[in-house]
């Protein structure tokens, strides 16, 4: 695994909309006040020129936004990389970059979620690069910053750290209008394969479900590479779906699971889904445990990884140790 340098203060951060921009007039707002804020910590901050444009859920044509995402990946100023926001058509930029030349690069820090899976994953299983998997940039408005902001600038710093799970999570999709979030509901993680206590620990590859399904078959899907190179460290999936059925949950995993994803896996964790739909009555923990039950791995779910706020700093490509019992849990991050 090749690890970036460590941000420090006076460092530049850079932004890009790999995906959607930043358009609406309140969602600019925010962007001006995240970067305010990103200003007073003592960082530079500069953004590429479609941050802030949009059409039909994209903020430039794909060749574009894989240019301005190379920009930035080349300026030797640029130690971190904030996306703007998440997206639905980041993939289609993939044909525009060169994996065999951001292989051989200088590494450097990128965070962001969602749709950003499409290119923190790749950047993970086929170019040994690192990436926070967490908020985009926007959320570095809110006063004061939540411990999960923080501590992805913690880890980007080169620091290894333990993050317990959260008290409370937001039910709705939007933060409050001062982009705190809205906590109301108690934070519950569940070990649906019986066991009172889970302790796990290996390299960690993941992301949103739905993009890892995009890339499964594909000619960017370096996956059983990537587990055959790090067999030794064992393999920890993270996963969270922003989007779909029970019975597709259960399809995706078991074709996982026949694509030898899930080879010398210690276990998987599963964040809170956004919007699952439970057909035929089949709930969400089920269909986990009808797709991989059988391979006997040690199951987490419930957990604070994704689109239901707030979400810990998960360090794609790092080695996580990772405890769960009695509905809390922790993540120790080790940057090797």
């Amino acid at each position: 695994m090749r690890y970036p340098q460590s941000l420090k203060k006076g460092d530049t951060i850079g932004i890009c909309a790999p995906s959607k921009g930043v358009a609406e007039p309140e969602k600019i707002e925010d962007l001006e006040k995240a970067i305010k804020q990103l200003k007073d910590m003592g960082y530079k901050v500069i953004e590429t020129a479609s941050v802030r444009k949009g059409e039909k859920g994209r903020s430039a044509p794909a060749i574009v936004r894989a240019k301005e995402f190379m920009e930035l990946w080349e300026n030797d100023e640029v130690k971190l990389i904030i996306y703007a926001g998440g997206g639905d058509f980041l993939m289609e930029m993939l044909d525009y970059l060169d994996f065999d030349k951001l292989k051989n690069s200088t590494p450097k820090w990128t965070q962001g979620f969602s749709d950003i899976t499409h290119l923190s994953f790749l950047l993970n299983t086929i170019c040994d690069i690192p990436s926070i998997y967490c908020e985009n940039v926007k959320d570095y408005r809110m006063t004061p910053l939540y411990r999960n902001l923080t501590d992805c600038l913690k880890i980007e710093s080169g620091e290894e750290i333990i993050q317990d799970s959260f008290e409370k999570y937001q039910e709705q999709i939007e933060d409050n209008e001062d982009g705190t979030y809205h906590l109301t509901e108690e934070v519950k993680w569940k070990n649906i394969t019986g066991q009172e206590k889970i302790e796990i620990q290996g390299r960690a590859i993941g992301g949103c479900l739905d993009c890892v399904d995009t890339v499964i078959g594909t000619e960017f899907d370096k996956v059983t590479d990537y587990i055959e190179k790090y067999k030794d460290d064992g393999i920890l999936w993270f996963l969270e779906c922003y989007e779909m059925n029970t019975p597709l949950l259960q399809r995706i995993l078991w074709k996982m699971k026949h694509a030898g994803y899930f080879k010398y896996c210690n276990g998987v964790i599963f964040g809170r889904s956004l919007i699952m739909r439970e057909d035929y009555d089949l709930t969400e923990n089920q269909a986990i445990l009808d797709a991989i039950g059988d391979l006997g791995l040690p199951i987490i779910t419930g957990a604070d990884i994704g689109h239901v706020a707030p979400q810990l700093a998960i360090t794609q490509g790092a080695i996580l140790k990772i405890t769960s019992g009695e509905g809390k849990g922790t993540v120790e991050t080790y940057l090797k």
